[in-house]
């Protein structure tokens, strides 16, 4: 068991609910939970499936330099790189074409 936390933008009331199943919802959009690898994985499934035109993140505690690792969904300014092995979070431009 880990701790998770989902940060959700503009997703489908449908994914909100499914997501307060098994994580609390702290503030808007914002899920909380200590869950599973493998329930981890099952949540991941639904925000792909769910999202449509939203955006998400998804961090969880695990055994690494920073001591968590994320995913990400859809269009944001924000975008994860790996630089050296450390996951890292670069902004694109605001006048950038996919911004």
């Amino acid at each position: 068991m880990s701790m998770l936390v989902v940060v959700t933008e503009a997703v489908p009331p449908r994914l909100r609910g499914r997501l307060a199943v098994w994580l609390l919802e702290v503030r808007a959009g914002v899920y909380v939970g200590d869950v599973s690898r493998r329930v981890r994985e099952m949540i991941w499934e639904q925000v792909t499936e769910l999202a449509e035109d939203g955006n998400v993140v998804m961090s969880w505690a695990t055994n690494t330099e920073s001591g968590f690792d994320f995913q990400t969904y859809g269009e944001n300014r924000r975008e994860p790189v790996d630089i050296d092995g450390l996951r890292l979070v670069l902004f694109k431009p605001v006048d950038a074409p996919d911004a």
